[in-house]
């Protein structure tokens, strides 16, 4: 390799670390305002573990909805991606790979990350849109189908009440998400799939897919293509 050729190539830990601009992450202190929140438990050990953080201080905001830089942050904390070994001739930016980012926003890094990792975000992401509970879990369920070898499995759909009001293209990922735990239909039947999700079913969902992982390990040698 000749020298102009070495100058330019350079690795992606030299050229990226963690900032998160704008946000203020407190993983220390233990989140104040989860009293009356049902995943409570699930939440604080997702912060122990470092999957998740909290906003100015020791607020989690669990009712406050989530954009989709905050839900791609959760995806790359989560399942611990990252480009340790990747090499580039120039410094990745996050508009290389989704045209609406902003380069020198806190998010831009988790964007580089979750690109080079291939988890399935459509090249006109917007970062700062509040993603929809059909959004979120069809863009998890894809995370963890592109990171994690799911076991086969034959889904029995299940009746959801409120059906009609999916978009196209996501009702695989809801029923799978729904038949192997990691999201639930509430009392009436309903997924409310264009509803904003919250942080707090974000989180949870999270924990839950984090645990199916866990106690369906993949076989040696990974699944048959």
């Amino acid at each position: 390799m000749n020298n102009t050729l070495r100058k330019l190539t350079v690795s992606a830990t030299a050229l990226l670390t963690l900032a998160f601009a704008g946000q203020s992450f407190a993983a220390s202190l233990p989140f104040a305002d989860l009293a009356n929140i049902p995943a409570k438990d699930k939440i604080v050990d997702l912060q122990q573990k470092g999957v998740i953080h909290g906003v100015g201080g020791d607020k989690f905001l669990p009712n406050a909805s989530i954009t989709a830089a905050q839900g791609i942050q959760m995806f790359v904390n989560a399942f611990d991606l990252n480009i340790d070994q990747l090499r580039f001739f120039k410094a990745p930016q996050a508009t290389d790979y989704y045209a609406n980012a902003n380069n020198d926003a806190w998010y831009a890094e988790a964007l580089i990350i979750a690109a080079n990792n291939d988890i399935g975000l459509p090249a006109d992401l917007d970062p700062g849109k509040n993603w929809s509970r059909e959004e979120f879990t069809h863009q998890l369920i894809q995370a963890i189908e592109k990171r994690s070898n799911l076991p086969m499995i034959k889904i029995m759909p299940v009746d959801i009440a409120d059906v009609s009001e999916f978009t196209n293209g996501y009702d695989g990922s809801i029923q799978l998400a729904l038949a192997i735990g990691i999201a639930h239909l509430d009392t009436a039947g309903d997924f409310n799939p264009t509803d904003d999700i919250t942080r707090a079913d974000a989180a949870e969902m999270i924990y839950n897919a984090l645990k199916y992982i866990e106690a369906h390990p993949a076989p040696a040698g990974g699944y048959p293509e």
